[in-house]
């Protein structure tokens, strides 16, 4: 079924297929390396119609989950959307685009050349707060929902500016395993990668758009990996690829984490699905959700203990940088 709703989450609480259907229907726009492109328009519109119409809801502590993709992110979001208060937007760039025309680094709705990793409090002029505590004021009054999650991982790098929007906001940074993650991105990117009209579409964006990007605007400010820039440049490699990508965001999760200690919470991918329930108290006393049995009782049975993948040949230029960032984590940096 769309949305990421199955069986299981119908059985476990039916009224939450109402909110997953209007976020997905409504809100998240389609990605370019999805199907079902063509709501595209209609979701815009929507999001025009809400910036001319009062703010529906006033939208109070959202919680946005952060990281780097196939961290666990999704599932994360999946199991607090059970929570009875909870309304989860499973990467509405497509909002954040309409509030903020900068900040498509895909090239899903927009092939713009100044597309910025960072977003900082002064991009938060009175148009975009407005823009965006409207539609989610919005979002909250149609979906019947009290707090919104949002998972977009790339706003690690833009905390600043979404704390100027929304000045109560939480933030989870999520970590996970770097080969697991690795492994992950690599197995997606193949799997869904496509090309079209002479375009390459994948992980990386329209033709490595999103991979030039972060090279350029974040990689570059490394004093380790900027040296490196111009012959990253050229990898092919997409576990390479991957792994830089990850370096950077858990240096940045690392460092948010330090800067804004009561506003981010660090949860270890690993941890949380070896203790669910113990984690998923932690996030909502944390987030400030209310108490909720069924949504506890729904981590348990969704969570589960990992297996680890095997670990992969990695370029030697990042071997240091890698294995540094999986010691700071907490991870061994190697594997038998």
């Amino acid at each position: 079924m769309p949305a990421q709703i199955d069986s299981h989450y119908l059985r476990t609480r039916p009224t939450r297929l109402w909110s997953r259907m209007i976020s997905y229907v409504l809100y998240e726009g389609r990605p370019l390396t999805t199907r079902g492109r063509w709501i595209n328009p209609l979701v815009f519109a929507h999001y025009a119609l809400a910036g001319k119409l009062p703010q529906l809801k006033k939208v109070e502590q959202p919680l946005f989950i952060l990281g780097t993709g196939r961290s666990g992110t999704t599932i994360l979001g999946i199991v607090l959307s059970m929570h009875r208060d909870v309304g989860f937007l499973n990467e509405p760039k497509a909002a954040w685009h309409a509030a903020h025309g900068d900040e498509d680094l895909i090239g899903s709705y927009s092939r713009s050349e100044t597309a910025r990793y960072r977003l900082d409090e002064n991009d938060a002029d009175p148009k975009t707060i407005k823009a965006m505590r409207r539609i989610f004021g919005a979002y909250l009054r149609t979906s019947g929902t009290r707090r919104v999650v949002d998972k977009y991982p790339e706003l690690i790098f833009r905390l600043p500016f979404v704390k100027a929007i929304f000045p109560d906001a939480k933030f989870l940074f999520l970590a996970r395993d770097g080969w697991d993650t690795c492994g992950s991105i690599d197995s997606w990117s193949k799997r869904l990668g496509t090309e079209k009209n002479g375009e390459v579409h994948d992980w990386w964006g329209v033709d490595n758009r999103k991979w030039y990007f972060l090279l350029d605007q974040i990689v570059a400010h490394h004093a380790d990996l900027a040296p490196h820039v111009a012959t990253m440049r050229e990898w092919d490699n997409h576990r390479d690829r991957a792994a830089v990508e990850w370096i950077v965001t858990m240096r940045e999760g690392l460092s948010i984490s330090e800067q804004y200690p009561d506003d981010v919470l660090h949860v270890p991918y690993e941890k949380m699905c070896l203790e669910p329930k113990a984690w998923m108290e932690k996030i909502s006393r944390f987030g400030d959700l209310r108490p909720d049995e069924t949504f506890l009782s729904y981590a348990e049975n969704k969570l589960s203990p990992v297996t680890p993948k095997k670990p992969f040949d990695l370029n030697p230029l990042l071997e240091s940088a890698f294995n540094d960032t999986m010691q700071r984590l907490g991870y061994e940096h190697a594997r038998d």
